[in-house]
C-alpha cells in the first residue's frame, strides 16, 4: 500500500493482537502480524530460499545494442530498440515509443536485478552485454502450479507464469522492514513469505486506513494485496503489500484468476541484508 507517511523504527508492541484486527478491517498491514496471514491463508508450503537465476528460457533472436548510454529522459531509435528487446524478454517497458520514461526504467530495474547487474536503471555497457546474452528467470520451485505468481523479495521482482512459461516480469516494492504506527501501537512492514492463493480483485482506487491501493489483487483475505501505486521505488518500501508500477497494475488483474491463483512469495528481503 502507498505509504502516506513512514512510522518510526521502534520496538514492536502488540503485533499479534493488531493482526487479528487488521484482518477484520481489511488493512494492508505489517508482516509481523503472523496470526493474520496464518489464519487467512491456512497452512503454507515450505518456502525455499531464493535461488540463482539461469537461462531457463531461450532468448529471442540476436540483438545489436545501440550506441551510447541511455537513461530516463533519453529518446530516439536506440531507446525504441531497447524497449523492444525488453518486451521480447517479458520485461514490459510500457509503450514502445522511443521515449525512456519511468515505465521503461521500471523494466530496466527488473532486468538488471534478474541479471545480477547493479540496479541503476541506466543502459550502460554491462547492461547492453546482458541484453545481448540475458539470463532469464528460473522458477524458485517449478513444482508449483503451472500458472502462478512468484514474488522474489531478494530481487524485488514479480514473475507471472502462464502454463509454465514466463508471461511477465515486473519490478515491485515489498515490505520495507520499518516500524510504523498501526492504531496506537507499532507494527513492522514485512511481506510474509509463503504459498498463498488470490482471494479477490477490487477495481480502481481502494481506500484503507493506511492509504490507497490501485486495482488490488488480494492474496491473504483482504489484508495483503498485489496492487498499483504511484510510488514504487527501487527499494522495498511498502507496509507489507506488493506494490506494482501503475501501468502494470492497469492490466495485471486481467492475467490472473480471482479467486484461487497461486501466489508464491520467497527470498530474503533486501532490508534484512
Amino acid at each position: 500500500m502507498g505509504a502516506l507517511r513512514r512510522g518510526s523504527r521502534k520496538a514492536r508492541i502488540g503485533a499479534i493482537a493488531l493482526a487479528a484486527a487488521a484482518v477484520a478491517a481489511g488493512v494492508c498491514t505489517a508482516g509481523t502480524a503472523s496470526a493474520a496471514w496464518a489464519a487467512a491463508a491456512g497452512p503454507a508450503k515450505t518456502t525455499l530460499a531464493a535461488k540463482t537465476v539461469s537461462a531457463s528460457v531461450s532468448a529471442p533472436a540476436a540483438w545489436t545494442p545501440p550506441s551510447g548510454t541511455l537513461s530516463e529522459g533519453s529518446s530516439g531509435a536506440g531507446v525504441k530498440s531497447v524497449q523492444r528487446r525488453l518486451a521480447a524478454l517479458k520485461y514490459d517497458p510500457g509503450t514502445i515509443d522511443g521515449n525512456f520514461g519511468g515505465d521503461t526504467e521500471d523494466a530496466v530495474w527488473a532486468f538488471q536485478a534478474v541479471n545480477r547487474i547493479p540496479v541503476t536503471g541506466v543502459i550502460d555497457a554491462r547492461t547492453k552485454r546482458a541484453l545481448v546474452h540475458p539470463r532469464t528467470y528460473a522458477s524458485n520451485d517449478p513444482r508449483q502450479d503451472s500458472t502462478r505468481i512468484e514474488v522474489n523479495q531478494a530481487l524485488e521482482v514479480l514473475v507471472f507464469y502462464k502454463h509454465d512459461k514466463i508471461a511477465l516480469i515486473s519490478h515491485v516494492s515489498s515490505g520495507g522492514g520499518y516500524w510504523y504506527n498501526c492504531g496506537g501501537s507499532e507494527c513492522q512492514a514485512i511481506t510474509p513469505n509463503g504459498n498463498y492463493r488470490t482471494t479477490v480483485f477490487m477495481p480502481g482506487w481502494v481506500t484503507v486506513p493506511l492509504g490507497q491501493m490501485y486495482n488490488p489483487v488480494f492474496f491473504i483475505s483482504t489484508v495483503y494485496a498485489i496492487h498499483g501505486d504511484t510510488y514504487v521505488p527501487v527499494f522495498p518500501d511498502s507496509h507489507g503489500c506488493v506494490r506494482l508500477p501503475m501501468f502494470i497494475a492497469d492490466f495485471f488483474h486481467t492475467l490472473v484468476k480471482t479467486k484461487g491463483e497461486e501466489v508464491f512469495i520467497y527470498g530474503k528481503a533486501q532490508w534484512m541484508k
